[in-house]
């Protein structure tokens, strides 16, 4: 298990919020998403032998949002 905290930008709402932890989580091998929405930072708990980093900065930012 990994832990990575990501800097994202555009964020500016609870919609946000939601869609991030929603669309993050969703993926195989995310155990945990949290969200600071004030910060701007997404920890994320995954397995990296099922999910890559850049298959969780990607699912962001087809959220619209950009991963720092």
């Amino acid at each position: 298990m990994q832990n990575v905290t990501l800097n994202v930008q555009g964020m500016s709402c609870g919609h946000c919020v939601n869609a991030v932890e929603k669309n993050v989580g969703a993926l195989a091998g995310v155990e945990q998403v949290k969200v600071n929405l004030a910060e701007g930072l997404v920890d994320v708990a995954f397995d990296d032998a099922q999910v890559s980093i850049d298959q969780i900065k990607e699912t962001i930012d087809d959220q619209g949002y950009e991963v720092k």
